[in-house]
Parts: structure tokens; C-alpha cells; sequence
């Protein structure tokens, strides 16, 4: 495709040494560093159970505790990449990618050269990708590296291969919001009008969706049984709908290999089932329990793509 790889480099060229990408990936670094390495943070937690000569020192995947355990007041390095850090970064990137360019007059003259239209907008898109998946991995790393040197646990190759699946499914994760916001850049031709929109969508999904569902379909000790399994079913349900809910449950199970989906302790509890099956889940049972989880978000991505650029592509540019 013509024009694909220089628009690809020149936008990934921007993304990383432009002030906001700096900027951006400054923010996430030390947010990120201190949930963990804080005060109050996870690490402080996992030191203490080791010291005390609990049980968990014996146990399986210790290392990616350092991603699933909360701190004191902290959130865990799961909850903050899936509610913040992903989110952010996907509509940072993609909530001007279009419509600054048209506003300034660059996308017309950027077409007057001897490439595609189509080109553009995939290089666009393909350069914000990129960019997500590097910066995930910078920060895994480097939270990894810091932990090896302070909990003297190495990870094993399935924990190894586990956070690589981490990066993947975060990435797809993060071309969910990457599409949305493009899709607004190309709808909108206000910048401000789209990055309102978008993270009106994302306040919407991270904080009031869950409260609205639990509003609905409360659940509490008061309720009959019949009724408290109807409404963890209508919960269950609705949550599918929410990306944010999606991405959550099947990183836990896979940084978390002794975690159950929602879907399965609600099967667990119709069945009249007291206890939970004991040992954690392998790798290859824990591909097939978050399977129609990934689907549906790249579904999901996949419509993004397609109506945003069906739009540019139909659009008209003119010379400004």
C-alpha cells in the first residue's frame, strides 16, 4: 500500500518524542511505579506475607502478585491499567489524529502527494498501536526488573508467558479506545468535541455503568436465594456490554490463575456448590474460559475501524 509505511513512521516518530507522548508516558511510568513500589503499595503487602513465613511463599506464581495485589488505599497495577492507564493512552492518542490535521490544512496537502487516502488512516491507526504496545511493555518491564531485585523471586516460564499475554490482550484492549476516539475525531471537527466525547464514554464505563447495574439489580444478604441469583445473572449480563468490565475479568484470570470469571462462580452458586475447585487454572483451560472475552473486544475494535473509516473514506477534503 502506498504511502503506508511513511505515514506509519512519521506518525509513530510523533507520537514517541512529541512533548505529550513524553509527557504521557512520564505519568503512567510513576503512577504505575508507585501502586507498587509505594509506601502503601502492593510490594509492601507481598514483603510482609514473606517475612511472616505465611503460606504464600510456598505458592504458585508469586511473582505476578507484584501485578495483582492492592497496597493500602492503592490500587493494584491490574485495576489502574485497566481503568486508567489503557483508556488514557488509547484516546490521547487517537482523539485528534483526524480532525487536527483537517482544521490545520496538513491532511489536504498530505493527499495531494502520491499517496493513498486509506493509507493515511491506517498508518494512523497502526502507528497508535504500536505506540501502546512498546509503552506496555517498557512499564512491565521495568516493574518486573524492580521486582526480581527486591523480592528475589524470579518468574517462571509461564508467568513469563503469562505477562506476555498481558501485553497482547492490553494492546487489543487499547485499539478499543484508540478506534473510539478516532472514530470521534473523524465525526467531529472540534478537537474538544471529541476528546469530550471520548472520555465521557470512558467516565461512563469506569465509574457509572457498574453503579447503574448495581442500582437495578441490587445485591444484598437480605434477598431471597432465588432473587440474589437472579440478580448476579442480570449483572452478569450487563456487564458483557461494558469493555472496560470485559478486559478486567480476563486479565484477572490470566495474572491471577487461581481467579474465577464472574460467569463461573455464578454457575457454581446455582449448583448449590459451597467451595470453589481448588489449584489454579492452566494456561491452555485459561485461553478457552476468556476466549469469547477477546472476541468480543475485537469485534468491537473491529466496528470502530470499519465505521470510522468508511467515514474518511467517503468524506470530503478540501484546501483550507
Amino acid at each position: 500500500m502506498r504511502g503506508l509505511l511513511t505515514v506509519f513512521n512519521k506518525e509513530l516518530a510523533d507520537y514517541l518524542i512529541s512533548w505529550r507522548g513524553i509527557i504521557l508516558f512520564g505519568f503512567v511510568l510513576l503512577t504505575a511505579v508507585f501502586a507498587i513500589y509505594g509506601p502503601s503499595g502492593a510490594l509492601q503487602n507481598i514483603r510482609g506475607e514473606l517475612s511472616a513465613g505465611s503460606q504464600f511463599g510456598t505458592t504458585q506464581f508469586i511473582f505476578l502478585k507484584l501485578f495483582t495485589t492492592s497496597g493500602e488505599g492503592s490500587p493494584s497495577f491490574l485495576t489502574f491499567v485497566t481503568v486508567f492507564l489503557v483508556p488514557i493512552v488509547g484516546i490521547t492518542l487517537g482523539f485528534d489524529a483526524i480532525n487536527s490535521e483537517k482544521n490545520s490544512g496538513t491532511l489536504s496537502r498530505l493527499l495531494s502527494q502520491p499517496i493513498y487516502r486509506d493509507a493515511v488512516f491506517n498508518g494512523k491507526f497502526l502507528a497508535g498501536i504500536v505506540t501502546m504496545a512498546i509503552m506496555l511493555t517498557s512499564i512491565i518491564l521495568l516493574v518486573s526488573g524492580l521486582g526480581l531485585s527486591m523480592i528475589g523471586v524470579p518468574p517462571s516460564s509461564e508467568e513469563a508467558f503469562r505477562l506476555f499475554l498481558f501485553i497482547v490482550l492490553g494492546t487489543i484492549y487499547g485499539a478499543f479506545w484508540l478506534g473510539l476516539a478516532m472514530l470521534f475525531s473523524v465525526f467531529f471537527r472540534g478537537v474538544a468535541t471529541s476528546v469530550i466525547a471520548s472520555i465521557s464514554i470512558w467516565l461512563f464505563f469506569a465509574i457509572f455503568f457498574g453503579a447503574m447495574i448495581n442500582t437495578l439489580a441490587p445485591i444484598s444478604q437480605t434477598l431471597s436465594q432465588q432473587e440474589y441469583l437472579r440478580n448476579v445473572g442480570v449483572q452478569i449480563t450487563a456487564l458483557r456490554a461494558s469493555p472496560v468490565a470485559l478486559f478486567q475479568e480476563v486479565t484477572t484470570v490470566i495474572l491471577a490463575p487461581g481467579a474465577r470469571t464472574a460467569a463461573e462462580t455464578w454457575q457454581l452458586q446455582q449448583a448449590s456448590s459451597s467451595q470453589f475447585v481448588g489449584g489454579s487454572l492452566p494456561l491452555g483451560q485459561t485461553l478457552l474460559t476468556i476466549w469469547p472475552h477477546i472476541v468480543t473486544l475485537i469485534g468491537i475494535t473491529a466496528v470502530w475501524f470499519a465505521i470510522s473509516y468508511y467515514k474518511f473514506m467517503r468524506d470530503e477534503i478540501r484546501a483550507t
